[in-house]
């Protein structure tokens, strides 16, 4: 199906492992063993979880910087996934275009947040864009 259903899927098992405040591996295992991916999919998933996971201080510094006016644990759960998501995009893989990150983020959030959420999502990742993406650490 692509990296449009394993964005999606990586963003419900972000939200699902911060909800329950468990990063572990076995979260992972067993969120790939009761779904059925392809492998690129499941590719995907655990290359953007583990990074995400790994640098998840310096991601979500990432975040607060550039949510001005919030703090970072009175986010929407589903808009931090997805703000992380993005940032691990923007940041760790080249192969990916800024624009198509950016975009995926706000589709992703008007199916599974709110049209306020995707705006703020917007102008999140914007700010991180136009104010020089390696600085924002």
């Amino acid at each position: 199906m692509g990296r449009k259903i394993a964005r999606e899927e990586t963003m419900k098992l972000l939200f699902q492992m911060e909800l329950n405040k468990d990063f572990s591996d076995g979260v992972i295992e067993l969120y790939l063993h009761e779904n059925d991916f392809a492998d690129d999919e499941v590719d995907y998933i655990t290359d953007a979880v583990n990074i995400i996971r790994e640098n998840l201080e310096t991601i979500d510094k990432i975040i607060d910087n550039n949510i001005k006016g919030w703090k970072l644990h009175r986010l929407a759960k589903v808009d931090l996934s997805v703000l992380r998501i993005a940032i691990y995009e923007l940041k760790f893989r080249d192969d990916i275009p800024i624009q198509v990150s950016i975009n995926e983020a706000i589709e992703i959030c008007k199916k599974y947040s709110t049209d306020e959420s995707s705006k703020f999502i917007n102008g999140v990742l914007g700010s991180f864009v136009r104010t020089g993406m390696d600085k924002n650490e």
